[in-house]
């Protein structure tokens, strides 16, 4: 994979696909986080209404936009619907990582997971961007990323540490 790009010239593609409704743009936080990092990569964006199409316009982005990974950013409800949802959604990300054989990275904020709106905010950057770096690990830096094996490593709040 990275040969490719150093022998052939061409650009990695990254899938980036989320929600409009979502409150807070996490694709973006993470378009900046992967940009401050890495260059010479292309980003495909597309974004559906909901959670629940997201594992078809992320199987999409593999299969006919040859993307090498996609980061799948949604903000489920407070609702138990809304959990509900998010449930089948994830199943579905898992179902098109399985028949595509490639990383889909789901980064799901639930709504309820917030204090209030600007914890709630504060915490769908920050696990944008924390997923954002674990993109560029899996891609390029996995040394890096086992070195954080069993480390209790979260996304978006504190770290747990290891045991």
């Amino acid at each position: 994979m990275i040969l490719k790009i150093l022998i052939y010239g061409d650009k990695m593609k990254i899938g980036i696909c989320d929600t409009t409704f979502a409150r807070f743009d996490m694709a973006g936080a993470a378009l900046d986080q992967i940009k401050e990092q890495i260059g010479n990569i292309k980003f495909i964006r597309r974004t559906v209404p909901g959670i629940k199409d997201l594992p078809v316009a992320s199987k999409k982005l593999i299969e006919e936009e040859g993307c090498e990974l996609v980061m799948a950013f949604g903000m489920p409800g407070p609702e138990k619907i809304d959990k509900l949802c998010a449930h089948e959604a994830s199943t579905g990300l898992i179902t098109a990582q399985l028949m595509t054989n490639t990383h889909i990275i789901e980064v799901f904020v639930h709504e309820d997971e917030g204090q209030d709106d600007k914890d709630l905010k504060q915490l769908a950057e920050n696990r944008a961007r924390e997923h954002a770096d674990n993109v560029v690990k899996m891609l390029f830096k996995p040394d890096k990323m086992r070195r954080e094996a069993a480390m209790g490593m979260r996304e978006g709040r504190e770290n747990k540490g290891p045991l």
